[in-house]
Order: structure tokens, then sequence, then C-alpha cells
């Protein structure tokens, strides 16, 4: 592969918003690589990209620092260089507080806040041989936002958004943007799955654009970042979530008179 065609990694890559963010960098000329700890996931989503010279799958856990470094030296040996990181990988546990297991809380922010960290430390030394690059960590509105159900989802998407403002200020001046996504709502197979009719109808009623984003529109927010577009942007979280943090406590009532 020649050394000068840029490469992205994406972690947590085998299906949803990491995969429609994979085929967006293909889209777009990049290399991809592929990460995730799903193997058979990640085989089947690795098949349906091409051209396949451009992808690389590897099986990955990204909180296990071991592994993060076996993955990147690859990616390094396949494609010669890393232009774009996407911290993406994440798990959720969704119960009460006083029910959460310490075993649960500890694996939700090793995945959501231990992966990103490690992922970037791995990366970030192979960005700087080719003079930088654009690092992008996918949070949540359940970071900005408190609700129910979501202590450890909520406080590791918090972090991140922390954690990404520490990047940006550290590798900023070395030439290494580093900004973050907070997805509201998003129509992806699990949301699909859990969320019930009368969930979907609260959301819409709380959302301004009333209805999910889709996974292409949290891709296309994430390339943006990564693009010489978004230059002179760094150290920022944008929330890709139709309006749902803006308006805060919704009143579908009012809205509803004023349509």
């Amino acid at each position: 592969m020649p050394p000068q065609t840029k490469s992205a990694v994406i972690t947590g890559a085998a299906r949803g918003i990491g995969l429609a963010i994979a085929r967006t960098f293909l889209a777009n000329g990049y290399h991809v690589t592929l990460l995730d700890i799903d193997g058979a996931e990640l085989r089947k989503a690795s098949a349906s990209l091409a051209p396949a010279d451009a992808v690389l799958a590897i099986e990955c856990d990204v909180s296990v620092p071991a592994q993060v470094q076996a993955a990147i030296r690859t990616t390094e040996e396949r494609f010669g260089r890393i232009d774009a990181l996407v911290n993406n990988a994440g798990v959720a546990v969704f119960k009460p507080l006083l029910e959460t297991s310490f075993e649960e809380w500890e694996r939700v922010l090793a995945v959501n806040l231990s992966g990103p960290f490690l992922c970037t430390q791995v990366c970030a030394p192979v960005m700087l041989k080719n003079g930088g690059g654009s690092i992008v960590n996918i949070a949540s509105i359940s970071g900005l936002r408190a609700s129910t159900l979501r202590v450890a989802y909520g406080t590791s998407k918090a972090g991140l958004m922390h954690l990404t403002r520490q990047q940006a200020a550290e590798l900023g001046n070395a030439g290494i943007r580093v900004n973050a996504i907070a997805p509201g709502p998003v129509e992806t197979a699990m949301a699909k799955q859990v969320h019930s009719p009368a969930i979907r109808a609260d959301y819409h009623d709380a959302i301004p654009l009333a209805r999910y984003g889709t996974e292409q529109e949290i891709a296309d927010a994430v390339y943006f970042l990564c693009s010489p577009a978004a230059s002179y942007i760094n150290g920022q979280t944008l929330a890709v979530d139709g309006g749902f943090d803006a308006v805060g406590i919704g009143l579908p009532t009012l809205r509803a008179t004023s349509r």
C-alpha cells in the first residue's frame, strides 16, 4: 500500500455507527482498520466493505493494553501511517444505581474511558510520524445530561468528554486535533430492540427535530471533524442530537400548540 494514502482506525467497527464511520472513510479514499471485540461480526463487516485491500479487521478489546498495542503495530505495518482515530467502542449497563455491581461499573469505564485513553496513547506517536492527525471520541448525550439507569454509562461518557479536552490541550501543539461527538438517540439495531414505542414517543416529544438520528448522520459529523474543513476545531464536544440537549426539559403540550 502506498504510504501517502491516509489511514483511519475505528474501534467498535463491526456494526452500527462504527461500521457507518468505516464506510464513510472508505468512500473518501482512506484505508481503514476495524477494531472490535466481536470476531464473528467483525469478519462479516469486513467482508461487506470494498475495496478489500483497503480494509484491515483486527479482533481487539480496547481495554487491554497489549491487544491495542498489537493492533496498532499491525496497522502501521500494513498501511504505513495513521491519520485519524475514532474511539467508538462502547458498552452500556442500564440498571438503577443501587443495583449496578462494581464489576459492571468497572467494565463500562474500562471500555468507554480507558479504551480511548489507551488507543490515543498508542496511535498518537504513529500519527506524529506524518505530522499529526485527528482523533474523535464518541461520547453521548448521556454525558451531558443525567438520566435514570445510566450511572456507569453516563459517567463514563462525561469523563470521556473531559478526556477529550485534556487530549486536545496536550496534543494540539503537536498537530493532533481531538474532539468528541455526543450522539442523541440514533436508529441503531440496539435502539430498535430496546426502545419501546412509549420510549420512542417520549424521545420524539423531547427532540425539536422530532425524530431519531441516523448512523450516517453521526458518521458524517465524525468525518467532518477529521477533515481539513475542521482544521481549527479542537477540544470541542459536538452534540449531534436534533436539538435534544439544547431545549432542556421538554413541554410537549406547548410545543404541539405552537405548530
